[in-house]
């Protein structure tokens, strides 16, 4: 069974850093495509970013390009979400999520990511 346990939530003021880390339990990590999505108050879970097995190839929602960072380390199967200038719009909890479906050369749509964390808060202050 595939666990995922993310951490580095927590209260920040606007245009602060947190980063985020989720440790998958499964030795074949490398094979999984990982992302990160988020669900604010009253709001749709969305993506946020994903970072296929190349470690090389990332994608970001718009709302997040240029503030957010996508890695992995594959040797420690972690993946990270480094976040810089916040804003209280990014209020929300961030899920860590894992898929194995081969999906050629394009990221796995949201729907096809089937192993999840617990999620971790982020609260941004004005």
């Amino acid at each position: 069974q595939v666990r995922l346990v993310e951490s580095g939530g927590g209260l920040v003021q606007a245009g602060g850093s947190l980063r985020l880390s989720c440790v998958v339990s499964e030795r074949t990590f490398s094979r999984y495509s990982m992302a990160w999505f988020r669900q604010g108050p009253g709001k749709e879970r969305e993506i946020v970013a994903s970072i296929r097995r190349s470690e090389r190839s990332t994608w970001y929602a718009d709302s997040v390009k240029g503030r957010f960072t996508i890695s992995r380390d594959n040797a420690k199967s972690t993946v990270y979400l480094q976040m810089i200038m916040l804003k209280p719009d990014d209020t929300a909890v961030y899920y860590c999520a894992a898929s194995d479906v081969v999906s050629g050369s394009r990221h796995p749509g949201p729907d096809e990511y089937g192993y999840w964390g617990q999620g971790t808060q982020v609260t941004v202050s004005s």
